[in-house]
């Protein structure tokens, strides 16, 4: 992993995710195989991967595998997986140098056991890094989390937001200590968030780029983190005069922090 020459614009901690799109596209623009697509967009993953911590991103998630992809021809979804698997056993011992965890979230229950293998190595393996906590979304749905916390907390009456966090969590094998998303980016020309993250992203900024996911770099991420910066955000409230405390994103102010409650008023 080499060190990055982006140019650092913000303050660290920032969760980014990114919708990788364009694969695909990009491969038949060169008469090439999708698979070959999938390949390149991977070495975008090690660029991306390498620029983050200097650009002040402590939580990266990157969109690989949606639920709705098993629709895909099994071809595909065949290389695919064994790209992930390759992925995740070739750089998890250079991630644990550089301080990089990795976690997969999603479902698992229909991930062959060689990808298992490898994704409980790779998160064994780089448990305790500390520069970069890198999620990579794998038979991942939105709605299917919320569902399975539906259903876990059918019954209980008003349920708190960190019941709520704690329960999605738990249906992604996700850590729910992980910060909202910040800026949720996606590739490759499309305008939908395609079911990655509803609840985790209900604030954040969105950015579309028409920038293909293989020919993604550093660059074009600091170029989004710098516009994330511009941007202003008020999370449902005002701009805050100067001398004022700012208030955060459940609406409280200075030490008062109630927590959300989902079924009262």
């Amino acid at each position: 992993m080499k060190q990055s020459t982006c140019e650092k614009v913000g303050p660290a901690a920032l969760h980014v995710a990114i919708i990788m799109d364009g694969n695909g596209r990009w491969a038949r623009a060169r008469g090439l195989p999708r698979l070959e697509g999938h390949q390149a967009g991977a070495a975008a993953v090690e660029r991306v991967v390498e620029a983050s911590p200097d650009l002040g991103i402590g939580t990266l998630t990157l969109y690989a595998f949606s639920s709705d992809n098993w629709k895909r021809p099994p071809r595909e979804v065949g290389g695919l997986l064994g790209l992930f698997g390759e992925y995740l056993a070739r750089h998890a011992a250079h991630c644990r140098e550089h301080g990089v965890r990795v976690q997969v979230i999603g479902r698992r229950g229909r991930l062959p056991r060689e990808l298992l293998d490898s994704i409980a190595w790779a998160e064994a393996t780089t448990l305790g890094g500390g520069r970069l906590h890198l999620r990579i979304a794998i038979d991942y749905s939105a709605r299917h989390a919320c569902l399975e916390a539906a259903a876990k907390l059918a019954g209980m009456g008003p349920v708190r937001e960190s019941d709520f966090v704690r329960a999605t969590a738990a249906a992604i094998h996700a850590d729910e200590r992980t910060p909202d998303v910040d800026l949720l980016i996606r590739t490759g020309g499309e305008l939908r968030l395609s079911d990655l993250l509803g609840w985790d992203s209900a604030y954040a900024e969105l950015l579309f780029t028409n920038v293909m996911w293989p020919d993604f770099q550093g660059a074009d991420l600091a170029a989004a983190v710098k516009e994330f910066w511009s941007r202003e955000r008020r999370f449902g409230g005002l701009p805050v005069a100067p001398g004022l405390v700012e208030p955060s994103r459940n609406g409280s102010v200075g030490a008062l922090t109630p927590e959300t409650t989902i079924g009262q008023k």
